[in-house]
């Protein structure tokens, strides 16, 4: 499946070519700013053999005007494709090499690449005009270029160097062998992290800055943020903004930006927005997902104020999808401001939805501020294991129920749990409160247990020893009162004067911070009718539980997935993908592919599914081939891939291939109705009208509107034409 899979994207990347405009000027990387050379590219791509890039109109003008220059001079000289007589020496022989096999995209990065180099250069109107290279040894060199064999075409020119000492190599072909060697570095070094050599190679080769080589331009802008220039980081992608023209490239540029930068910097970013003639801006499709990020960073960073409209649009989510993740962004983002109100109805929509660890948090956060332990400790008790902080939460429940007053009348049940816990976490301000409730309850031996047990936990816990103090004064244990005493009278008043002076001193209450601990006096209370067992309440008689899962994961709080161990990062990624963070979920993937066996082919097929989720389907294709998977998941994430591809083809009027990948697709799945309808569709955009009307008829048989509205729409233009 890894062969096939490699073999598909391998043969994709020969369809799709990106035009765009060179960056030029070595100093402008040097200085850490790519910077844009006056030319452009004209030449529109397309997906097809057929269709190769022809001269714009505005160069056959010039080209006319030089000719009528020169004539008009006397000095005309024998037709060519140059302005002037000073036409820079340039050999096309690549040109004709890729135009002549339909490699439209190696054809306009050639032409990008030219253009960059020779700033006077104008390309032929007809790049298989180009005359036929006759030398055999030097096609065969520049077909091993093109199957990107850098090390044999080395090899090719050193034998035939050997063999002819007067033969040179032609300058196009080392030159652009240079630049593919510096390529093929670049990418190496952003692949293993190394992102100074990644800006060194960048602004050595700055004919690889090109909006036709939009890969490297990414790479470049991620090492200068990951070298902590992030401010020329930002530039690099706005330049790409503000000259790269393919669309699926601007919205790729705007979502791995979102990865790296701040907030305020992505919003200059988002500000380059272009709209469509059909008044459609050009990131609506990825608003959503934005928003999304921008209010989980605000989750992370209370100095960060999210604008109104991104809340707007998560909120619409909330409603329109009802995904609990976008719940949780909301309430997380009014819990971090203490909008508890506001804060509130999201926690609850997200439980209700699917109840988590992290929605259970929130709430419970809420709860403890609004004075309702009760209910707070209730919420969170089944995901008090899940993380180090959610345990904390639930231990800040337990010490605020316990410490109400008056003591409220508990279960034993809940309090054989609060205790379990208590005990296992080694607790302190729980245990202590236990003691005060203990004795609330009339129970003063079990009282004096716990202050003691928590002694035993913290030796230095001042709460404890008063507490100690006051029951022994209470059972009037005089020798065991004196020894709380000469342990701690130098260290604390209220316990040096604990038993010489009024006892009603000794019920002031005393409280510790937000978990609100107070002491009660060591008066003797009446016994209560709803007095609690005993049993409930001693520490000796609690079973221990099993100590909470190792290796769990909280992605609430931002951290580097690479300084995690493998199966650390697998648990990050699908922590983040519940959360749907899909670009920030694939980072702890790849640094979960490290790992081996079951590890690795998990994180692979976690990570591809991150990337089908953000969109980006080619690099979705690649994490497939980096593990082997079983069967089903390879036939699965193909199937996700091509249904991708499909539609993009489709939407970008590739309507042959968008028929080839529904046919590769149905080699591994049943086509749906939706693709089926996309099929047709293309059908009747190819003027297959015969077999696009049997499958609309087919699917109008099955119910599906638009099918049988397009199937009305073709029956009214055929009696149009009768």
């Amino acid at each position: 499946m890894k062969s096939i899979l490699l073999a598909f994207v391998l043969v994709s990347a020969g369809v799709a070519s990106v035009a765009g405009v060179s960056f030029g000027v070595p100093e402008g990387l040097r200085k850490g700013l790519p910077r844009l050379s006056a030319g452009t590219d004209d030449f529109a791509t397309s997906s097809t053999q057929e269709s190769l890039p022809r001269l714009a109109k505005q160069d056959r003008v010039e080209i006319a005007q030089a000719q009528q220059t020169a004539q008009a001079t006397g000095t005309e000289q024998t037709p060519v494709t140059a302005v002037t007589a000073n036409k820079p020496v340039v050999d096309e022989s690549a040109l004709r090499y890729f135009a002549a096999r339909g490699d439209t995209a190696r054809l306009n990065a050639e032409i990008a690449r030219l253009r960059t180099l020779y700033p006077t250069w104008i390309p032929p109107e007809n790049p298989l005009a180009v005359p036929v290279n006759e030398d055999k040894q030097l096609e065969e060199m520049w077909a091993l270029y093109s199957q990107s064999r850098y090390a044999d075409v080395r090899a090719a020119i050193a034998k035939r160097q050997q063999e002819d000492p007067q033969w040179t190599p032609p300058a196009d072909l080392v030159d652009r062998l240079d630049v593919a060697e510096k390529r093929a570095a670049l990418v190496a070094a952003s692949n293993a992290g190394k992102s100074e050599d990644v800006v060194r190679l960048g602004a050595e080769t700055p004919s690889l800055l090109t909006c036709s080589d939009a890969d490297v331009l990414w790479r470049v802008a991620e090492a200068f943020v990951k070298t902590d220039r992030m401010q020329r980081g930002k530039d690099a992608y706005g330049y790409m903004l503000d000259n790269c023209t393919d669309g699926p490239v601007r919205i790729a540029t705007v979502q791995k930006a979102s990865t790296l930068l701040k907030y305020g910097d992505m919003q200059d970013l988002i500000a380059r927005e272009r709209t469509g003639t059909d008044g459609v801006k050009e990131f609506e499709t990825i608003r959503g997902d934005l928003a999304r990020r921008f209010v989980g960073e605000g989750d992370e960073d209370a100095a960060i104020t999210v604008a109104p409209a991104y809340l707007k649009i998560v909120e619409k989510l909330v409603a329109d999808e009802g995904l609990a993740s976008d719940a949780l962004l909301l309430g997380w983002y009014h819990l971090r401001r203490e909008q508890n109100a506001a804060a509130e109805p999201f926690f609850r929509k997200a439980r209700a939805v699917e109840d988590s660890a992290s929605a259970s948090q929130g709430l419970a956060l809420i709860l403890l501020a609004r004075k309702m332990p009760i209910e707070a400790e209730d919420v969170m008790y089944a995901w008090r294991t899940t993380s180090d902080q959610a345990m904390a939460t639930y231990l800040a429940a337990t010490a605020n129920l316990l410490a109400l007053d008056p003591p409220p009348k508990l279960d034993a049940k809940v309090l054989n749990r609060i205790a379990q816990v208590t005990l296992e976490e080694k607790h302190p301000e729980t245990g202590e409160q236990f003691g005060w409730y203990a004795l609330a309850m009339d129970q003063p031996t079990t009282a004096e247990e716990w202050f003691a047990q928590v002694l035993k936990w913290k030796a230095d816990y001042e709460p404890a020893a008063y507490g100690l103090g006051v029951v022994r004064l209470r059972l009037e244990d005089l020798a065991g009162l004196a020894a709380v005493k000469q342990a701690w009278g130098e260290r604390s008043e209220r316990i040096a004067l604990l038993g010489e002076r009024d006892t009603s001193d000794d019920a002031a209450p005393v409280r510790r911070g937000r978990e609100a601990l107070v002491a009660r006096t060591q008066r003797r209370l009446p016994a209560r009718e709803t007095a609690v067992e005993e049993v409930a309440l001693k520490p000796q008689r609690i079973v221990r539980t099993a100590r909470r899962a190792e290796g769990a994961v909280d992605c609430r709080s931002t951290r580097d997935p690479r300084s995690l161990s493998p199966a650390s990062a697998l648990s990050l990624g699908w922590c983040l993908m519940e959360i749907n963070r899909p670009l920030e979920a694939a980072q702890a993937f790849e640094a979960a592919l490290s790992g081996e066996g079951r590890t690795r082919s998990d994180a692979a097929y976690g990570q591809s599914l991150a990337y089908l989720r953000a969109g980006l389907t080619s690099d979705a294709a690649v994490a497939a081939t980096k593990a082997t998977l079983d069967q089903s998941r390879g036939a699965e994430l193909q199937t996700a891939i091509l249904s991708d591809r499909a539609v993009s083809s489709f939407r970008a009027k590739r309507f042959r291939e968008t028929l080839v990948y529904l046919d590769q697709r149905a080699q591994f799945r049943a086509e749906p109705t939706d693709l089926m309808v996309l099929r047709a569709y293309a059908y009747k955009n190819l003027g297959m009208r015969i077999d696009a009307q049997r499958l609309f008829e087919a699917l109008s048989e099955t119910g599906r509107q638009d099918a049988i509205r397009a199937l009305a729409e073709m029956r009214r233009e055929r009696d149009g034409r009768q």
